[in-house]
């Protein structure tokens, strides 16, 4: 018996005209988050990063040659408001890490680049990443993992807007 079924037995005994299984699984859910966020955390900082700027040079070099994006862009990918973005570019470009640019298909706006030292910094986070998220996993079996996928990505598509093709997301704080 854990934590949670320790809170779930005390909700039966004082209100037993609930169901609060549900109660249940988010918990463990919200618990797995907050363990997996604080280890990839760990991992981020090792770097002298934090997730937001960790997905900001993971996105940009996810996207392939010439390894640059619009903010727009970046911040469809990432979900995140306009103003959130700004800071996470202009903090970026003061560590030396990307590069801001004219955009030539649009006058008004610029394009962000990854420079050759965020690229390698971001690939040598990005091993170390995958890494600790194996670390994480490694309990489960294969079957196991395959299982829990499906059933998180059949879960995680009743919070998808079919129609407008956007995803309902909460921002994660930085680490």
């Amino acid at each position: 018996m854990d934590r949670i079924d320790r809170i779930l037995a005390q909700w039966n005994r004082e209100r037993p005209d609930l169901d609060v299984a549900p109660m249940g699984l988010i918990g463990r859910i919200g618990n797995l988050a907050h363990h997996l966020g604080h280890e990839m955390g760990k991992t981020f900082a090792q770097f002298d990063l934090n997730r937001a700027a960790f997905d900001v040079l993971a996105t940009l070099r996810r996207s392939g040659p010439p390894y640059t994006l619009s903010p727009n862009d970046l911040i469809a990918t990432m979900m995140v408001t306009s103003g959130t973005m700004t800071n996470r570019i202009d903090q970026l470009e003061k560590a030396g890490l990307v590069a801001r640019s004219p955009n030539p298909d649009d006058g008004r706006s610029f394009l962000v680049s990854l420079m050759d030292k965020g690229f390698a910094l971001i690939d040598s986070a990005v091993t170390a990443h995958v890494e600790t998220q194996a670390r994480l996993v490694s309990s489960l079996s294969e079957e196991e993992k395959g299982a829990l996928d499906a059933l998180l990505k059949k879960y995680l598509a009743g919070f998808e807007i079919a129609d407008s093709g956007t995803t309902l997301a909460i921002e994660a704080p930085d680490e």
